[in-house]
């Protein structure tokens, strides 16, 4: 893949834009983990992991109510529990979602959606070697 200029330029808009590298990758053709090290050889400004949190985490309305007891560690977890992590595991809020998971997958339906960034097809045309020639 070739880092042209006009894509160079694409890619400081949907970065200050704040798009995730995921969707910046699918829009620009290319995998996330080369957006991720454009950006850092770029010198663009780093953005926060949306698994790092430094707030509490927002409560939805479909979310079940609030257990009795917080999932505390990851022997409290089971395998079908939500291993989700929430806040710093430096500090004394630390626990796991514990919510029920979806088929197959560790999380629950709220952070699977954020865990798993889909594969499919970008959204822009990008040339391609064969049509370059």
């Amino acid at each position: 893949m070739v880092w042209t200029d006009e894509r160079i330029e694409q890619l400081k808009e949907l970065w200050a834009e704040g798009l995730t590298t995921g969707e910046i990758g699918k829009r620009l053709g290319v995998s996330k983990n080369a957006v991720v090290g454009k950006a850092h050889r770029l010198g663009l400004k780093g953005r926060p992991s949306p698994i790092k949190r430094t707030k509490a985490p927002r409560q939805t309305p479909a979310a079940p109510k609030e257990k009795e007891q917080k999932i505390r560690s990851v022997v409290d977890l089971s395998a079908h529990t939500c291993r989700w992590p929430i806040g710093d595991p430096r500090e004394p809020g630390f626990h796991f979602c514990g919510a029920p998971t979806i088929a197959n997958k560790p999380y629950c339906a709220e952070h699977a959606a954020i865990a798993y960034v889909g594969a499919s097809s970008p959204k822009s045309s990008t040339p391609r070697d064969e049509d370059a020639a």
